[in-house]
């Protein structure tokens, strides 16, 4: 299971464990720090002014070391280059080194990102003038993300794949892996689901802690890197353990941690 990957675009080499941070998670500006002292350097930004932005602003980390990654929420170029400048002002630099269009969902929205007057438009100009390294799409849909991989308009991918929601192996591995595409996987925890117990589950079963889900998703060759967002500083030392037994999961481990993750997509809820 190799411990770092290339994304290329000029962006250094990454450890494929990178750091997420969500609007209700507090991780502090020392807690970035520690991540990235640890190794860590895949750095996913949520767009608030929270502890990556604060560590990146106020010198706690060395911006040539990481790789900053952003979701752009705007569709259209006018709404996306002024997303941008806000982000560099909260960020404290002048380039961001992934950009990905947030959450598209529909192909509507892909064809008004990538038309006249999209928001593809202004991430292709800040690309070319350096201040972003690149582009990328984050979806849930498989189908669409398969669709739009091939279509040169980005560098990378950012899917859901955990141990409930395997679908990407079938979907979107096989074209990300053809094209040479990194991909970047998010909910390796299914939401925590994946750390309890279902009432499926056979006697003595305990569920591996989070760590555990992420070496899941790092085993599988086709993942550049997987997200995890701990909560505060408790669950983010609990994480930073893997880096110390940095091994795929036996086949024994995966086996169990596929079956729960069945478990898991049966009874945790609705999955699109």
């Amino acid at each position: 299971m190799p411990r770092r990957a290339e994304l290329g675009g000029g962006c250094p080499p990454v450890v494929r464990l990178g750091l997420a941070t969500r609007g209700n998670t507090h991780l502090c500006a020392d807690d970035v720090a520690l991540a990235v002292e640890r190794g860590l350097n895949y750095l996913n930004w949520c767009g608030y002014d929270d502890g990556i932005a604060q560590a990146l602003r106020l010198g706690r980390i060395d911006r040539g070391r990481v790789v900053i990654a952003m979701q752009l929420d705007s569709r259209d170029a006018t709404s996306a280059w002024r997303e941008l400048e806000d982000s560099f002002r909260t960020l404290g630099t002048g380039r961001i080194d992934v950009v990905t269009f947030y959450y598209v969902e529909h192909k509507s929205e892909w064809r008004q990102i990538t038309g006249p007057g999209g928001a593809l438009e202004a991430i292709r100009k800040a690309k070319q003038q350096g201040r972003v390294r690149l582009i990328g799409l984050t979806t849930h849909q498989r189908e669409l993300a398969a669709e739009c991989a091939p279509e040169k308009k980005i560098d990378l991918l950012m899917v859901r794949y955990n141990a409930a929601h395997r679908g990407a192996e079938q979907d979107v591995f096989p074209v990300t892996t053809r094209l040479g595409m990194p991909v970047i996987a998010y909910t390796a925890q299914r939401w925590g689901a994946l750390a309890r117990r279902t009432e499926s589950d056979p006697d003595g079963f305990v569920p591996p802690p989070p760590r555990e889900w992420y070496r899941f998703a790092l085993a599988h060759p086709a993942v550049t890197v997987v997200l995890m967002a701990p909560k505060d500083r408790r669950e983010l030392e609990e994480d930073l353990t893997l880096l110390d037994d940095w091994r795929p999961p036996t086949r024994a481990e995966f086996e169990a941690m596929a079956s729960h993750g069945l478990r898991v997509r049966r009874h945790a809820g609705r999955f699109p």
